[in-house]
């Protein structure tokens, strides 16, 4: 059967407009994707399908379009206030979902950090992790000092020299086997991120696993508990 322009139309507006998910959860264009090919309810179950009702009870909204964040911090998506920012530019429905995952992550963040972060397991981790990159940079003749690399939090300064004037495919070789992802040594918070990502991305876990051992612990531990649930 051939459909008419008129119906095809129809559907692919139908395919990508205002909608709430099962959870209840709202999901809002403020401007309409620039990939016709991309189905936005397609991906939102494919999340509620992998991901325990708990740790999407952060989410009220999420928002697709363009907004001056992203223009002025060079992201595709952000979290605020409840709701997932996401670009209405993405590539792919694969992108979307990577990137509604990183913005859940630090939903969760926001809200049981103590959880996350109370026992020093993580930031002690991420730190030696961070203390063995800078030793590297060091013997490739990057002498930056060690106590910046030593702070957790978000370095201006130390991201644009990882990302600019280091470069992100130097970076990424770097990193190999030493984090899950060029991104992830950029804070303590981009660390658990791109973490609870990936153990969303790969069902077996295993590299994650092998890879941060106290932050698959303690992704693994957010997953089972029941205490972040708020509808039990």
């Amino acid at each position: 059967m051939t459909h008419t322009p008129y119906i095809q139309a129809k559907q692919a507006k139908k395919k990508n407009s205002n909608f709430y998910t099962s959870d209840g959860i709202h999901v809002y264009f403020k401007d309409p994707l620039l990939n016709d090919e991309i189905d936005v309810e397609r991906v939102i179950n494919k999340i509620e399908e992998i991901m325990p009702l708990h740790l999407r009870s952060e989410i009220e909204m999420i928002i697709v379009g363009w907004f001056e964040e992203m223009e002025e911090r060079s992201i595709n998506s952000f979290y605020k206030d409840g709701a997932v920012y996401t670009s209405n530019s993405q590539q792919s429905e694969e992108d979307m979902y990577d990137d509604i995952l990183h913005e859940i992550a630090h939903s969760l963040e926001h809200a049981h950090g103590y959880e996350i972060y109370g026992d020093q397991k993580v930031k002690d981790e991420f730190l030696r992790k961070r203390k063995h990159l800078h030793d590297l940079l060091w013997g490739t003749g990057y002498k930056i000092p060690e106590n910046v690399f030593m702070d957790s939090e978000y370095n201006e300064e130390l991201d644009t020299f990882l990302y600019q004037t280091l470069g992100y495919d130097k970076l990424s070789q770097l990193v190999q086997g030493l984090y899950i992802s060029a991104y992830a040594p950029t804070s303590l918070r981009e660390y658990f991120a791109t973490g609870f990502t990936e153990f969303y991305l790969e069902p077996d876990h295993k590299y994650l696993q092998q890879l941060s051992p106290a932050l698959f612990e303690k992704i693994l531990l957010l997953q089972d508990s029941k205490k972040l649930d708020k509808h039990n």
